[in-house]
């Protein structure tokens, strides 16, 4: 299997990036991914000032896919995620939904063992995800941190981006140049406080080609449902986009006007906040499959064109 150790890392996505490596449509390959703070934490008794914040949430890559084409869709199958043995969590003055009511940041180093975390007298089960993928951004969207979340991908912290899942992300230039990193072994929807349980990790998927599909957000697919991924500026915004995208798909591939998409949207679509602490605000819209099917989103809009 084709690894990525991790040596070769970026910190803004952008059109004009060099490629690590390559892999074939349907390679299985593995990543290995650094902590959103590149290993700089390693006690809780360090402070705040010691972090050198340029280096905040690195991410590996680019990786070159094969065959990928402005236009196509990258279809991201994760496989599976292994964390360390120990993850960071940080409460930051300032940061987060309570920000203004912290007087002293902390820094926690919490013990993983068995798929189990240890917050002081306490144990909770781990819940791998990646916070950060995405693909080079198009020349008119232009480059972006790497903790920012816009179309591409990037900074997206959606717990639901885990093991059995599948991401499918835009492809704005030849090789979509996939990037990754930021993964948690725990983090509750919205990221209240800044951080997620902070950790390296070890990825391992599948990227898969389909030809002549666009979309304007990413889309994820779990066992039970196809979510829109989408961001803005305030949760309003970034609401409203989820929102539009996913009636959109429900019009498609239900062959319903639009009248009759909304509706449904509003008896059997669920709005979920992914992140609120990042400079773009995200969410999901989750489409359950007993409501879209497989079968009827692959052969109405997840269909290579024709022509």
């Amino acid at each position: 299997m084709k690894h990525f150790d991790g040596s070769s890392c970026l910190y803004a996505f952008s059109p004009q990036m060099q490629s690590i490596g390559s892999v074939l449509p349907g390679e299985r390959f593995s990543v290995k991914t650094h902590d959103c703070f590149h290993e700089q934490i390693f006690s809780e008794e360090q402070t705040l000032s010691e972090i050198d914040y340029d280096r905040l949430n690195p991410a590996t890559g680019p990786i070159y896919v094969e065959g990928a084409r402005p236009g196509d869709l990258l279809k991201i199958t994760i496989h599976d995620i292994q964390v360390a043995d120990r993850g960071i969590a940080m409460v930051v003055p300032g940061e987060g939904v309570l920000g203004d009511l912290v007087e002293k940041g902390i820094i926690k180093v919490l013990p993983i063992e068995n798929n189990i975390c240890r917050f002081n007298t306490f144990e909770f089960p781990i819940e791998p995800m990646i916070g950060v993928i995405g693909t080079a951004p198009s020349a008119v969207s232009g480059t972006w941190g790497t903790a920012s979340p816009w179309t591409h991908g990037g900074n997206m912290d959606t717990r639901d981006i885990t093991s059995g899942s599948i991401l499918y992300l835009p492809v704005n230039t030849d090789g979509a140049l996939l990037a990754l990193g930021d993964c948690h072994a725990a983090m509750g929807d919205g990221e209240l406080c800044f951080t997620g349980l902070e950790v390296q990790a070890l990825v391992e998927l599948t990227a898969d080609l389909i030809p002549g599909v666009s979309q304007k957000w990413p889309m994820l697919e779990t066992p039970d449902a196809f979510m829109v991924i989408a961001s803005g500026d305030t949760v309003d915004e970034a609401l409203r986009e989820a929102t539009e995208q996913a009636v959109s798909l429900l019009k498609t591939g239900m062959e319903m006007t639009f009248e009759e998409a909304y509706l449904l949207a509003s008896l059997y679509v669920d709005l979920k906040i992914s992140q609120i602490v990042d400079p773009k605000k995200t969410v999901r819209a989750s489409i359950p499959k007993t409501v879209l099917s497989e079968e009827r989103l692959r052969s109405t809009i997840l269909c290579p064109a024709k022509g």
